[in-house]
């Protein structure tokens, strides 16, 4: 069997770089620990990518291709349990990139090209959370006027993009740390569904109600 390339430089350096801004935030890791962590010179990093900002654009880049892959699935929604995996999908995303959105108000301030990137991330998840909430009226599941479903899909857009941000606060030392990963994402999607609880039906309201309690009880890693 042949074995497999190794890896360009390129994408090792990415792969180390999110690794390090996930573990001790972006502030914290300078391109010399990246450099260091990899083994190779500061020269071959700078070969690559000139400074910290390109390869916190590349990975950002590669965030919005993954939601972008992610987001038309709210189409596809066609009960409850769709609802939740396609929340916790999205709550594994913002997990992988965590760092994102630990450091966003600093990043935000520090490298202008996210300004405009993350403004259209926003517009594409409140969106797309639109969508689900049709899909889910159009059951006569959700009893909600447009000017509620616009309000609904705003608090949930806020709460998945502020959601690490809380479970940071509670336990600075071990939130945003890999074991804690399942219990953080189970968590922020068990809250932002829960959203929706004033404005189901009875039967539905049930439904997501023993849906929750159920991911609530499972075994977390």
């Amino acid at each position: 069997m042949a074995s497999k390339a190794p890896r360009r430089t390129a994408e090792r350096i990415l792969a180390s770089a999110l690794v390090l801004f996930n573990r001790f935030g972006e502030p914290n890791v300078a391109t010399t620990l990246v450099a260091a962590d990899l083994g190779i010179s500061p020269g071959n990093l700078y070969y690559h990518y000139p400074g910290k900002e390109d390869i916190v654009n590349t990975l950002f880049a590669h965030y919005q291709s993954d939601l972008q892959a992610l987001l038309p699935a709210a189409q596809d929604v066609k009960d409850l349990e769709d609802a939740w995996f396609f929340m916790h999908s999205l709550f594994e995303l913002v997990w992988r990139y965590r760092f994102l959105y630990r450091d966003l108000n600093d990043l935000l301030s520090k490298y202008r090209q996210l300004e405009q990137q993350v403004k259209e991330v926003l517009a594409d998840k409140h969106k797309a959370f639109l969508i689900l909430l049709g899909r889910l009226s159009d059951k006569g599941w959700l009893t909600q006027n447009p000017t509620e479903r616009d309000s609904s899909a705003t608090h949930m857009l806020v709460m998945l993009t502020w959601w690490l941000s809380y479970e940071y606060v509670r336990d600075p030392r071990h939130a945003l740390e890999d074991a804690n990963a399942q219990g953080g994402v189970s968590r922020g999607a068990q809250q932002v569904l829960g959203l929706l609880l004033p404005y189901l039906q009875t039967q539905p309201k049930a439904q997501l109600l023993a849906l929750l309690q159920m991911y609530e009880a499972a075994p977390r890693a």
